[in-house]
């Protein structure tokens, strides 16, 4: 397949984001109007907004497909239910607070040629690709240097990171059952590709910059740090197989519990969804062929 034969579709989930989508959306529209982008169609999600986030995309942004969630569902059911309308081969997550420079999709074709790639994140200025390690039980996050070369990422980000539709399919999209209303679901849906095979990439030149300034930041940050850890839990419970890491992640568990006695909450807000989990860890068994230990080996040391 020829690069130029790659389609993007954009796919914008927003809650309440009047004033980011004025501010920003420009500036990806500018980015479709550029041929070398080759952007088909900017998709966005409303998630049952309250403030006037849909009057504005109707009058200002007509180009805008506009599909609207009745009630709010959470990141992961607005992204699949974007890309389930798209008609991309390529899909671009892409938050409302991210602003893309001018040909900022064009070094990531060449990716896709490799069909094993199953997604490739852009360049956050000021962040790398994605390290993920297993450390004391758990699933452990961190970041490598920006650099200038290709690397392999842990995952690939859902608010600036283009994935391959097919593979997505394949994947059942993000688990909105397991991981709503938000965290973790990029990176479970990564996981399982990595474990299916495929690759996840970061790549220095196609930048964009990322503000951080989405309406997460309307939750409490006591209920956003408790489904954060929660959703940590429940991604480790329905992906990590190996009987090694499981054993120390027991460990690990009682060991926080012993030394955070209200971690219990947590626990409890997990099993509270363990019956899902069990039933996506069965399927994930299955079709697994890539280990744990395996996957992690390329970003240790």
């Amino acid at each position: 397949m020829d690069s130029k034969n790659f389609t993007v579709s954009v796919v914008i989930p927003s809650y309440n984001g009047e004033k980011l989508i004025e501010k920003n959306l420009p500036k990806v529209l500018a980015a479709k109007a550029n041929p070398k982008n080759q952007i088909k169609e900017i998709i966005i999600v409303d998630d049952g907004s309250i403030d006037a986030s849909v009057t504005l995309i109707k009058t200002k942004f007509p180009s805008v497909k506009l599909i609207k969630h009745t009630k709010n569902r959470g990141f992961s059911a607005g992204v699949n239910t974007g890309v389930r309308a798209s008609k991309g081969n390529l899909i671009l997550l892409l938050n409302t607070d991210v602003l893309p420079e001018n040909n900022f999709l064009e070094p990531v074709f060449k990716h896709f040629m490799d069909a094993r790639t199953f997604a490739v994140s852009l360049h956050e200025k000021g962040y790398g690709w994605a390290r993920g390690y297993f450390s004391e039980g758990y699933i452990q996050l961190g970041m490598g240097e920006e650099g200038n070369s290709v690397h392999s990422s842990f995952y690939v980000s859902g608010g600036s990171g283009v994935f391959r539709r097919s593979l997505w399919v394949e994947l059942g999209g993000m688990d909105e059952k397991l991981l709503s209303p938000f965290y973790w679901e990029d990176i479970d849906i990564c996981y399982r590709a990595a474990k299916r095979g495929y690759l996840n990439l970061w790549e220095p030149d196609g930048h964009v910059v990322h503000n951080h300034e989405s309406t997460i930041s309307k939750f409490s940050k006591s209920y956003v740090q408790k489904v954060r850890e929660r959703n940590q839990l429940l991604m480790l419970w329905k992906n990590i197989h190996s009987k090694n890491l499981i054993r120390k992640h027991i460990a690990g568990l009682f060991m926080r519990l012993i030394k955070h006695p209200g971690y219990i909450r947590v626990i409890l807000m997990a099993l509270g969804r363990i019956g899902i989990a069990i039933k996506a860890r069965k399927k994930e068994i299955k079709e697994s062929k890539v280990s744990d230990e395996a996957v992690f080996s390329k970003f240790t040391g």
